[in-house]
């Protein structure tokens, strides 16, 4: 029985958010670059949402990336994101994609305000 390889040819930016003092009691916060991984990105069923003078449109997408040993800062993590040039995925969950572990499946989710 063969398994599908997923197909990793978009090359996406991994950040995560760090917080630092301001000096008057509050945090600044700046997203800081991990490292750069090749994935597949398959996009899910979007929704939008408007309320006065806002359009708020969002959209699923599943990420698989190659598997990193938990730990490692090349492995994503909830709470962090994916940008691939001005657009933004927001990673929600992390699972693996395969039962040999060599894959990782992000649960992310891609949104846009526009006034």
């Amino acid at each position: 029985m063969s398994v599908l390889q997923p197909d990793l040819t978009r090359k996406l930016t991994l950040e995560t958010l760090e917080r630092t003092p301001d000096g008057a009691g509050g945090f600044e916060e700046s997203w800081t670059v991990l490292g750069t991984l090749w994935a597949e990105v398959n996009a899910g069923t979007g929704k939008e949402t408007e309320e006065e003078f806002l359009t708020l449109s969002s959209v699923p997408y599943r990420i698989t990336v190659r598997s990193a040993a938990p730990g490692a800062p090349s492995r994503p993590k909830p709470d962090q994101r994916f940008r691939e040039g001005a657009r933004v995925f927001r990673i929600l969950a992390v699972a693996d994609a395969d039962a040999r572990g060599r894959f990782l499946t992000c649960f992310t989710r891609e949104e846009e305000v526009s006034a």
